[in-house]
């Protein structure tokens, strides 16, 4: 996928990630770059479209894709993370939250957009999953549940857009640098690496991006004769 003119609507695309994602579309040659949020004033990239878009919100979706008929390129990256374990009292609340943005959100994206990008000649939809799409620890157990449901969807979205020619490509990354996990003491991989990461990715043709060396670990041992999700956040013995 080019993304040299291409049109790109990428979600959460007023900070983190999805700020270094517009800035990395345009810098690739981007023709134009829509970024979704909830509050489109806070989308203040310059060359970048604001676009009213919560994910959660069935009206905003449909809205999106009416008005964008030019879309080419579809980035889900609105995401979600409470800190909640799976056994903690709050853990129902916590997770059908993190799902509706995490899991519906983009299923909701694919289903309006879809048909934009067969129009426009198939085009490409970029989810951003996690390592925790495969791994589960106690601080982050019921984001796990939603990023293991998203990274289904995606491979259930490749397996059914082919015949339209759209390229669907699942993003896996451990802890990048920003809000979502400021208060989390670990290494982090920068944002604009990410960015830089998935457009040359799409540019490939890719199906799948490990961006950093902790979704390359988490992959490359779950096929260990014990997987590393059967022990991941488990106490010492």
């Amino acid at each position: 996928m080019n993304v040299k003119d291409s049109v790109v609507l990428i979600t959460g695309a007023n900070r983190g990630l999805g700020l270094a994602l517009a800035q990395a579309v345009l810098a690739a040659g981007a023709k134009k770059v829509y970024g979704g949020a909830r509050n489109p004033d806070s989308v203040q990239l310059a060359g970048v479209v604001p676009v009213k878009l919560d994910v959660t919100n069935a009206a905003d979706v449909a809205a999106a894709a009416s008005a964008h008929p030019d879309v080419t390129i579809v980035i889900n990256n609105a995401g979600l993370e409470l800190g909640t374990a799976v056994m903690a009292a709050d853990a129902e609340k916590a997770v059908r939250a993190e799902l509706e943005t995490n899991f519906f959100g983009p299923m909701a994206l694919g289903h309006a957009f879809a048909p934009v990008l067969a129009a426009n000649g198939g085009g490409a939809i970029v989810n951003i999953l996690s390592a925790l799409s495969w791994v589960s620890m106690p601080q982050h157990g019921t984001y796990s549940i939603s990023k293991s449901a998203a990274w289904s969807l995606t491979n259930g979205m490749r397996n059914e857009l082919a015949g339209q020619k759209t390229q669907v490509m699942g993003v896996h990354v451990g802890y990048m640098d920003t809000g979502m996990v400021e208060h989390i003491d670990q290494p982090k991989v920068n944002p604009a690496d990410v960015a830089k990461a998935i457009v040359d990715a799409l540019e490939a043709g890719k199906d799948e991006l490990l961006a950093d060396g902790t979704a390359q670990h988490v992959k490359a041992h779950l096929s260990a004769e014990r997987g590393i999700y059967l022990d991941l956040g488990a106490p010492p013995a």
